[in-house]
């Protein structure tokens, strides 16, 4: 029975490789059944086709470089974090025609991250967690992360599977990765990718609810944050305090709609959240220099102006 087993058995760097090759037969991105999921087959160790991932990603590189061992052949198998502007930089493999390097960039959610980073944490377990900069960082694929991979990619072959299994061996391969030396650099990208998120969210947010009352409150409301949290994240991100940006933002959208000419002052304010006509007029003179009434009247005669000019004009 030994014996059949000994025969039997494939390192799991030989299992990677052989599920990246049934993805990735022709020299171009592959598609996937699995969201943010992308297989490449690369022969030019500068193509950067597997850095363009617009969030952050898990890159595993495969390459058919056999090196004897004891259980088996082993091929040389890295592991490279996506997120950062220098992703472009990195050079995790070394390909050739005759040698092609065999990947997948997996798209990740960042608060799967910093859930299973927190799991860890409460598990009082050591973790690597010093200061990286933001320079690449490949990490070597032991066997244990490379059994989380294939089991990953194989549960993708069938529809229960992948409904099932699959998160279950994602979050498996997130944990595996977060046990070894990209632990600081993952959370960091992790914990920059939700901010900007959140963010993007309340920027959304306040640009459709002009209108509307616009607290503080309702807007960390709207991204389940505190109101002190929101603020100070708001203010890191925009340089500006929410309830400044706000009045920006219905104060440039004011003077858009006078440009456009087909509103009088008073609904303009209504549009933009003012229910107070002095209040603002205040802001808008304040931030522009005349009353809406006056710019508006500018704009009138202005264009008045130049139709008269271009309707004077030889033809």
């Amino acid at each position: 029975m030994a014996a059949t087993s000994a025969i039997g058995y494939q390192h799991p760097s030989a299992e990677l490789i052989a599920e990246l090759a049934t993805r990735t037969e022709a020299d171009s991105a592959a598609a996937s059944v699995w969201p943010g999921l992308a297989f490449y087959r690369l022969v030019d160790p500068s193509d950067t086709r597997w850095a363009q991932a617009k969030t952050l990603s898990i890159g595993i590189f495969g390459q058919a470089r056999r090196e004897a061992g004891a259980d088996g052949d082993r091929h040389s198998v890295t592991c490279v974090v996506i997120g950062n502007h220098r992703s472009g930089e990195c050079r995790p493999f070394d390909a050739s025609p005759e040698r092609p390097c065999l990947c997948f960039v997996l798209e990740v959610d960042p608060q799967l991250i910093i859930k299973v980073s927190a799991d860890i944490l409460l598990c009082d377990r050591p973790f690597p967690c010093g200061e990286q900069s933001d320079e690449c960082l490949v990490s070597a694929v032991d066997d244990v992360l490379m059994g989380s991979v294939v089991r990953f990619l194989r549960s993708l072959s069938s529809v229960p599977d992948r409904r099932v299994l699959s998160p279950l061996y994602l979050q498996e391969m997130v944990y595996r990765v977060l046990q070894r030396d990209q632990y600081a650099f993952l959370v960091r990208l992790a914990a920059q990718q939700m901010a900007a998120n959140t963010i993007a969210a309340a920027l959304d947010y306040i640009a459709v609810h002009l209108a509307d009352p616009l607290t503080v409150t309702d807007l960390a409301r709207q991204v389940n944050l505190s109101p002190s949290a929101f603020s100070r994240l708001f203010r890191e991100s925009t340089g500006r305090s929410p309830y400044q940006f706000v009045k920006e933002q219905r104060l440039t959208r004011a003077r858009e709609l006078l440009d456009e000419g087909r509103l009088g002052v008073t609904e303009v304010a209504r549009r933009v959240g003012y229910p107070s006509l002095s209040h603002f007029i205040k802001a808008f003179r304040s931030r522009f220099g005349a009353t809406p009434g006056e710019y508006l009247a500018s704009q009138t005669w202005a264009g008045r102006v130049r139709a008269h000019r271009a309707m004077s004009m030889p033809r």
